[in-house]
């Protein structure tokens, strides 16, 4: 049986942990808010950009399926990388974990409250993002959401199910709508029948174009490991995470390039109008293109309202679903002794990481509000681009870490020599040169600062740590490989061992 000391296993199916995966990347909050700044990068030629971020995405996708095949532990990234490369490279790709999540949250918060508003017809305050009743509403979805975290998985999964119906359902039906509009000749000015050409990508611009186009669709796919992340609440935790994280990209893709397809088709790409790179819009496509895309009629109403409903469930749901993984990475990292022992804390009732839960949730409410007052509240779009460096990151570190913990079979099985090590490199090493261009590319501005300044504030936690609760640190509790395949999970009392790995 069970200790209630421990995650509630076998909570999650396959088809719940796909939609956990696909629901965190937040498909239609994450193309309303970064669809427009793509067209801005690369014009045309968002769709290819669609398809090319797609294959490190699925490349990092197999290394993290092959890596929680042997090791279960919701602290992925973080463990994979302390076995890979040490304690420093694996604390600090927890930490990257931890800072993207945080990040976003704001954003998420922002955009619920405000499509509330919308949805309820009080356009005038839907419309001001740093409006005080958009922040009071948004600290409310932040408090709520945290609360659905709190009360167990499989109440988190249900939510998620209902949420993601109302969003798949309405991207599908823009899409169809918009398409056929454009086919049948009643497009507005500036609309496009779709073509071959927008698949072309030596049609970009600049590298430096393609680079930034490139890490802004990382930033659409990304969500997709938190499937993995419940690793130990799913049946069979081995295989059905991996499983629901390649599932998820390539549900993911196929979304994505049908809503991406029309709305370019629809609008075009230029800048007035309803083109998608409108600086007026270009961080809220699909509420600029509602109205034009569904008429006014009192279907066409509400068609509107429900793809109002559509982008609030959808950053309502990857506002919960964003809590889920990093509470699940530092409740690991508390039961891997690289955090204080509080934040391996479980409900014993709900069987939940109730602490790292709470205190994520609650720092989230304080950075929403520091970054709503900060620069009127332009840090908040500033993040989602900044997002993209910590992302590239903990990625990348896993493709990596995938390739160099399995690097013994190379040898003897060609397959393995593929599958487990080139595929997951180059997606990782394409990942982590993305982030460094970024980063590199935004030197000392907002991006930079948020991307790479929240980066280098781990250095100093880890310091601390590193003097105050050793022997992490110094090696001694996670060894440098794979241990042998297992469905354990860790413990609350573990031990830390130089011999044996925590997980066992």
């Amino acid at each position: 049986m069970t200790s209630p000391s421990t995650l509630r296993s076998g909570a999650l199916s396959l088809v719940s942990s796909v939609v956990i995966g696909v629901a965190s990347a937040g498909p239609a909050y994450s193309i309303t808010a970064t669809l427009g700044l793509v067209a801005v990068a690369v014009g045309m030629q968002s769709p290819i950009i669609v398809l090319l971020a797609f294959v490190p995405m699925l490349l990092v996708a197999i290394g993290y399926r092959d890596l929680n095949a042997v090791e279960p532990d919701p602290g992925t990234t973080f463990v994979w990388a302390t076995r890979a490369f040490g304690p420093f490279t694996g604390w600090m790709a927890g930490w990257a974990i931890v800072v993207s999540d945080l990040l976003v949250m704001a954003s998420l918060a922002q955009i619920s409250s405000q499509y509330t508003f919308h949805l309820f017809g009080a356009h005038g305050i839907g419309s001001n993002a740093t409006s005080m009743w958009v922040l009071l509403l948004g600290i409310v979805y932040l408090v709520v959401m945290t609360a659905v975290a709190v009360f167990g998985i499989d109440v988190s999964a249900r939510v998620q199910s209902a949420l993601l119906a109302v969003e798949f359902g309405m991207l599908v039906v823009f899409s169809v709508i918009a398409l056929g509009r454009v086919m049948l000749g009643h497009g507005p000015e500036g609309s496009h029948l779709p073509e071959l050409s927008w698949f072309n990508p030596f049609a970009i611009g600049s590298f430096s174009d393609f680079v930034t186009a490139l890490l802004l669709m990382v930033f659409i796919y990304w969500g997709w490991d938190s499937a993995v992340s419940v690793n130990q609440e799913t049946v069979d935790p081995r295989r059905t995470p991996g499983r629901s994280a390649v599932l998820s990209t390539i549900t993911l893709v196929a979304l994505y390039l049908l809503v991406t397809v029309a709305a370019q088709a629809f609008a075009g790409t230029g800048k007035d109008g309803l083109g998608l790179a409108n600086p007026d819009h270009v961080d809220d496509v699909l509420g600029a293109l509602g109205a034009a895309v569904f008429g006014d009629s009192w279907f066409g109403t509400i068609l509107v309202h429900l793809l109002f409903l559509m982008v609030l469930t959808s950053a309502a749901a990857s506002t919960q679903t964003t809590i889920l993984p990093t509470a699940r990475t530092t409740y690991s990292m508390a039961l891997h002794h690289a955090l204080p022992k509080a934040f391996g804390t479980i409900d014993p009732r709900y069987r939940t990481p109730v602490f790292s839960t709470i205190v994520f949730g609650g720092v989230s409410v304080v950075l929403y509000v520091g970054l709503n007052f900060a620069s009127g509240g332009r840090l908040i779009a500033e993040a989602v681009t900044a997002i993209g460096i910590s992302i590239g990151v903990y990625y990348g570190l896993t493709g990596l870490s995938c390739a160099w913990l399995y690097r013994h079979e190379f040898a003897s099985s060609p397959r393995a020599l593929v599958m487990k090590g080139v595929l997951p490199t180059l997606g990782g090493l394409a990942l982590l040169f993305a982030a460094g261009w970024t980063a590199v590319t935004s030197w000392f501005g907002a991006i930079f600062v948020l991307g790479v300044g929240t980066l280098l504030l781990g250095i100093p936690i880890y310091l601390t740590l590193a003097r105050t609760m050793p022997p992490f640190f110094r090696g001694e509790v996670l060894a440098r490989r794979l241990p042998e395949p297992t469905e354990d999970i860790i413990e609350a009392d573990a031990e830390p061992d130089p011999e044996v790995p925590v997980l066992r």
